[in-house]
C-alpha cells in the first residue's frame, strides 16, 4: 500500500482552506493509502512563540483532525517532536545539504528579510521537513505551490544521499489530490487563505461560530462588475466564493442575481459544513486525543528507527 504523509503546523488556528485543501483529501485517501497525519510542532519553534500556545495548538490540531474525520485506526496521528528519529535524521541530512540550498528557500528569505533576530532553525527547518518525510519512507506527499520548493529539496537530499552512501531512502513524489481546493483569502483573493496572514478578517476558522462565519463572508471582497461569474483574472473575489461553494457542496452552483445572494448561499453551506466538526470537537476528550497521539507514535516508530539505522550505517556511524 502506498504510504502518504500530510503535515499540519500548529501555529494559529486551522481554517477552511486547510480543511478543503488538506484534511478532506487526507480523509478520502484513508481507504487506499497508509497515511500519516503529522503535526509539525518542531517547526513552530523556528519563530518567536509562546510554549504554552504551541502545546495547546498541537492538541487543538489533533482534535480537529479527529473531528473532521481522520480515523486513527487507518491514519497514524503524530507530533513530530514525539518521534526522536525525526531530529536524529535531521542532523544526518544536514551533513549532506549545502548552506546555499537552505538559504535560498523562499520562506527563509521572506521571513528573514524583515530584520531583527533570525533563528538558525528557520534556516535549517526545510532539512527537518525533509527528515519528516524521509524517515517514514513516504511515497506521496500532498503539496501546494507554497511547499513545492521544500519537497523538491527533500527529493534532492534523498537522491544525493542514495548516490553517495547507497540506497537508503524512498524518493517521494509530490501529489495534488483531485479533491484539494485552493481557497483564497476573503479580504485579498489574490493570496491563499493562511494562518499567517496579517489580518484574520480574510479567513474562516474551523471553530468559528456561525455568526462570525456569516460576517466574514458578507464582508468578502468582490468587485464593481455586478455580475456573478467565474473569472479568476478579472473577478478573483467572486471566483473564490464560487469555488468555495463548489468545494463545499461538490455541485455546480446555480445562477445568482446579486453578490449578496451568492454570499448568503456560501455562508449557509460553510456553516452547514463546519457545524458537525465543531460539535464533534466539543465532544472529544483531551485525554483521548493524547492517547491517540501516543498510539500514533508507537505505531510509526519501528519503521522510523529502521530508517535511521540504515542512514547511520550508510553514512559511516557505528551502530
Amino acid at each position: 500500500m502506498i504510504k502518504q504523509i500530510s503535515g499540519f503546523q500548529p501555529t494559529g488556528n486551522l481554517h477552511l482552506g486547510n480543511l478543503l485543501g488538506a484534511i478532506r483529501p487526507l480523509v478520502e485517501a484513508q481507504a487506499t493509502a497508509d497515511s500519516i497525519a503529522m503535526i509539525v510542532d518542531l517547526h513552530a519553534l523556528t519563530m518567536e512563540h509562546d510554549p504554552a500556545a504551541v502545546r495547546a495548538n498541537t492538541l487543538e490540531v489533533a482534535t480537529l483532525l479527529l473531528a473532521a474525520g481522520v480515523d486513527p485506526r487507518r491514519t497514524a496521528i503524530i507530533a513530530n517532536s514525539q518521534v526522536p528519529e525525526h531530529t536524529e535524521l535531521h542532523y544526518l541530512l544536514e551533513c549532506t545539504t549545502g548552506f546555499g540550498e537552505a538559504a535560498r528557500m523562499i520562506q527563509f528569505k521572506e521571513k528573514s528579510a524583515g530584520g531583527g533576530p533570525v533563528r538558525l532553525s528557520l534556516l535549517t527547518y526545510p532539512v527537518l521537513m525533509a527528515a519528516d518525510i524521509l524517515v517514514h519512507g513516504a511515497d506521496h506527499v500532498p503539496v501546494g505551490e507554497d511547499q513545492s520548493q521544500h519537497l523538491e529539496l527533500a527529493r534532492t537530499i534523498a537522491i544525493r544521499f542514495n548516490a553517495r552512501y547507497g540506497e537508503t531512502f524512498t524518493v517521494p513524489e509530490g501529489i495534488r489530490p483531485e479533491s484539494a481546493a485552493r481557497i483564497m483569502d476573503l479580504s485579498d483573493p489574490t493570496r491563499k487563505m493562511s494562518k499567517s496572514a496579517p489580518s484574520a478578517a480574510g479567513r474562516i476558522g474551523l471553530l468559528d461560530p456561525p455568526e462570525t462565519i456569516r460576517r466574514a463572508i458578507s464582508r468578502a471582497v468582490t468587485d464593481t462588475a455586478g455580475v456573478v461569474r467565474h473569472d479568476p483574472e478579472h473577478q478573483p473575489g467572486v471566483t473564490n466564493l464560487l469555488e468555495i461553494l463548489v468545494a463545499c457542496t461538490g455541485e455546480k452552483p446555480g445562477g445568482f442575481s446579486s453578490y449578496g445572494a451568492l454570499k448568503r448561499e456560501v455562508a449557509d453551506v460553510v456553516v452547514a459544513l463546519l457545524e458537525p466538526i465543531r460539535a464533534r470537537y466539543r465532544e472529544l476528550d483531551p485525554g483521548y486525543v493524547r492517547e491517540t497521539l501516543a498510539e500514533g507514535r508507537t505505531r510509526v516508530r519501528p519503521a522510523a528507527l529502521a530508517t535511521v539505522r540504515r542512514a547511520r550505517a550508510a553514512i559511516g556511524l557505528c551502530l
